[in-house]
């Protein structure tokens, strides 16, 4: 399958958050009354889905827009903070020059994706949709497609959830092993049409490099020389 449009999911997809979100939810569970004896250790939590880990917390549903909004203000507040994986910057290029259009879906907002992101990552992106509901992916990953106007679309991301944001969407899914989510645990259940197991892995599926444009690069190299 040749995809025309890459739908990006942001946290543990793109950028590496997971350090900052095993501190910050320690902090907004405190503010929030949530019980820390509830928190299993991180190891396990990577194995659970996004519900499964709301349960475990034992947030009620009346405080997940609030926890959830709590997240996002400080995220924005520690966009400086926020790396994006080694290669990332390449793969976006490579895409991009390679005609795929990209786009980005998360949970997290604008601000603190754009900002971790840089001005010129940003600008290959044809849509950003932030501050999604953390189980409401589904109808933005539908407006983005509509809005960008290209398909057929692949939704790349690293939990659970994605994969049934995909689905329900008619997309397909691409995993990321690198993640929140156990890359074993995503095979498992979530059986994506893709895993990813390094960031130039997703270039390499999604734009190859052609026999002929590979020819003129070696060309163009010995030339040089």
């Amino acid at each position: 399958m040749t995809y025309r449009l890459a739908i990006f999911d942001f946290d543990g997809t793109l950028a590496d958050t997971f350090g900052w979100f095993s501190r910050t939810i320690e902090e907004v569970g405190r503010r929030w009354g949530l019980d820390p004896e509830a928190r299993p250790p991180l190891a396990e939590m990577r194995r659970l889905s996004a519900r499964e880990v709301i349960e475990t917390l034992r947030i009620p549903a009346w405080k997940l827009p609030l926890v959830a909004r709590d997240m996002r203000r400080r995220a924005a507040l520690a966009a400086g903070e926020m790396r994006l994986f080694e290669g990332v910057e390449e793969m976006l290029a490579r895409l991009d020059e390679g005609g795929v259009a990209l786009a980005l879906v998360s949970s997290n907002g604008e601000a603190a994706v754009r900002g971790a992101l840089g001005p010129r990552n940003a600008a290959r992106f044809r849509h950003f949709s932030c501050g999604a509901a953390i189980f409401g992916k589904s109808s933005a990953f539908r407006h983005t497609v509509r809005r960008v106007g290209v398909s057929p679309a692949i939704c790349i991301g690293d939990e659970l959830r994605d994969a049934e944001a995909a689905r329900a969407a008619g997309l397909a899914f691409g995993a990321v092993a690198w993640g929140f989510t156990d890359g074993d645990t995503l095979e498992a259940r979530a059986r994506p049409d893709y895993l990813f197991t390094s960031v130039s892995e997703i270039a390499e599926r999604l734009a190859p490099i052609s026999t002929a444009a590979a020819g003129a690069a070696t060309e163009g190299v010995t030339g040089a020389r």
